[in-house]
C-alpha cells in the first residue's frame, strides 16, 4: 500500500519538521517585503505548453478532458493533445506570469511576491528527485534594474542563515553574457540553443566531454576549437568578486554593460550582507536550462553539499506573452526537498509539549479539563493511556516531537501534575 512512484507520505515528525522549516522561510522573504500569493495547481494546457517551461513542459502531467468517450479517445489517437484541457502545473514561473496577467490593475507597480507550493513533474524517481514536490519561490516583476537581482539574493542568503546554512554563495552568470562569449567564439546563431545544451554539462562531462560533444553535434570547427582553447587557461579565481575576476572569465571582445551589470551586483550584494568578502561567484559558463532567462541568472550553492540548493534568473519576456507588452521579471527558487535534508532538527517546538499519561479509572471529565487547562497556557498536549509498556509508550511521543510527560491519576490538578523531561 505504497503512494504513487514518486511521492511520499510524511509522517507526524517528518510533517512538523517541514512545516517548521517552511516558516522561517516565509518569516524571513515577508522579512524582506515579500507578500505570498496562492495559485491553481491546474493550469490551461495550451498555457503549459506554449514554450514558455523549457524541457519541463515534456514532463507535464495532463487532465483528461471530462465527457470523452472510447470512440473519442480513439479519434484523438493522432494527437494525444487533443485529449487534454488542463494540467498540473511543472513549475510556479508559468502560473506567476498568468496571475500576473491575470491581476495587474490590483497590484503595485513593482510587486514582489511569494510562492510555496507543491508542483508535479512525470520525472523518472530516483533518489532525490519526485514527481510531485516543493518550491519555495521568490519574484520581482516591475523592475528592470539591478535592485531587483540584488534583493533578491540577499533575501536568499538570509533566508538560508536563517536556518542555519550560514556560508551559502551564489554562481552567477548572465545570458546575454553567454551570447556574447558564443558570438566571440564563432558559434552560428542557429546552433546555440543545441551549444548550450552541452556546455550545461560541463560541472558533469569535464570540458574533454563538452568539447567532445560539441564535435559530435557538428558544430562550427573553429568555434569548438577556439572555445576548448579558452577551457585550457589557467582556472578562474573565485575566491574575489569583481571586475578583474569577472572580466578573467570571459574571452575579449564581451562588452562592458554586462561587466558592469555583475560588479555591481556585487556591490550591492556586499553592502547589504556587511561582509568584507562577497558571497558571488562568477560562473562564465553557468547555463540555467531554461529557455525563457533573458539576463542575470544565478545557482544557490552550500559547502556542505556538491549540488546546488536553487537558482533562478530573470525572464523579462514570459509575461508579455500573455500581456503583449513587456515586463521585467526575475525570481529566485529554494529547492525545499535538498534544504530541509540539511536543516538540524531544533528542540525549541517540542518545548512546551506534554504527554498526559492517564490511569483507566481516570474520568474523562477530569481529563478533558486537564488538556484544556495546559492548552490554555500554551502547551501542547496529548492524552494517552498507560499502556504496559509505558517507555515504548513515551519513546513513541518523543519521536512525535513531544519533551515531556506527566502520569495522572484520578482527582489530579494541573497545578499538581509533575512534569518530567521526555528522555
Amino acid at each position: 500500500m505504497n503512494p504513487p512512484r514518486g511521492m511520499r507520505d510524511f509522517l507526524p515528525a517528518d510533517k512538523a519538521r517541514r512545516e517548521r522549516v517552511l516558516a522561517v522561510i516565509r518569516d524571513r522573504y515577508r522579512a524582506h517585503g515579500f507578500d505570498e500569493i496562492e495559485t491553481p495547481v491546474v493550469e490551461d494546457y495550451d498555457r503549459l505548453h506554449a514554450g514558455m517551461g523549457g524541457d519541463n513542459e515534456k514532463l507535464a502531467f495532463n487532465v483528461l478532458r471530462r465527457g470523452l468517450d472510447a470512440d473519442a479517445v480513439r479519434a484523438a489517437a493522432d494527437d494525444p493533445a487533443g485529449l487534454s484541457d488542463l494540467g498540473l502545473r511543472f513549475d510556479l514561473t508559468v502560473p506567476l506570469a498568468r496571475f500576473y496577467a491575470s491581476h495587474r490593475g490590483e497590484l503595485p507597480g513593482v510587486f514582489r511576491s511569494i510562492q510555496i507550493a507543491p508542483v508535479w513533474r512525470a520525472e523518472r524517481p530516483q533518489k532525490g528527485r519526485y514527481r510531485q514536490f516543493v518550491q519555495c519561490d521568490i519574484d520581482i516583476i516591475g523592475d528592470a534594474s539591478a535592485r531587483a537581482e540584488a534583493e533578491l539574493i540577499v533575501a536568499t542568503l538570509d533566508t538560508l542563515d536563517a536556518l542555519g546554512l550560514e556560508g551559502a554563495s551564489v554562481r552567477i552568470n548572465d545570458r546575454r553574457a553567454l551570447d556574447a562569449v558564443l558570438d566571440v567564439f564563432g558559434f552560428a546563431a542557429e546552433e546555440r540553443p543545441g551549444v548550450l545544451i552541452t556546455i550545461d554539462k560541463l560541472d558533469k562531462i569535464g570540458p574533454a566531454g563538452v568539447v567532445a560533444e560539441l564535435r559530435e553535434r557538428g558544430a562550427t570547427a573553429s568555434a569548438v576549437g577556439a572555445f576548448a582553447a579558452f577551457l585550457d587557461r589557467a582556472p578562474l579565481e573565485t575566491s574575489v568578486y569583481g571586475e578583474a575576476q569577472i572580466r578573467a572569465g570571459l574571452p575579449a571582445g564581451v562588452g562592458d554593460e554586462v561587466v558592469a551589470h555583475l560588479v555591481g551586483l556585487g556591490s550591492a550584494v556586499r553592502a547589504a550582507r556587511g561582509a568584507a568578502a562577497v558571497p558571488l561567484v562568477f560562473d562564465p559558463f553557468l547555463v540555467r536550462g531554461m529557455g525563457y532567462y533573458t539576463g542575470t541568472i544565478f545557482e544557490l550553492a552550500h559547502p556542505s553539499v556538491p549540488y546546488s540548493l536553487g537558482g533562478g534568473g530573470r525572464y523579462d519576456g514570459m509575461i508579455g506573452r500573455f500581456l503583449g507588452q513587456s515586463v521585467p521579471a526575475v525570481g529566485f527558487s529554494i529547492g525545499f526537498e535538498r534544504i530541509v535534508d540539511l536543516v538540524e532538527a531544533t528542540t525549541d517546538a517540542a518545548a512546551d509539549a506534554v504527554v498526559l499519561v492517564h490511569d483507566r479509572d481516570v474520568p474523562l471529565a477530569e481529563l478533558v479539563a486537564l488538556k484544556a487547562a495546559l492548552v490554555a497556557r500554551g502547551s501542547r498536549v496529548r492524552l494517552e493511556q498507560r499502556t504496559k509498556n509505558l517507555k515504548g509508550l513515551l519513546e513513541r511521543a518523543a519521536a512525535d516531537g513531544y519533551a515531556s510527560f506527566a502520569t495522572v491519576s484520578a482527582g489530579a490538578e494541573v497545578d499538581a501534575l509533575e512534569i518530567k523531561p521526555l528522555g
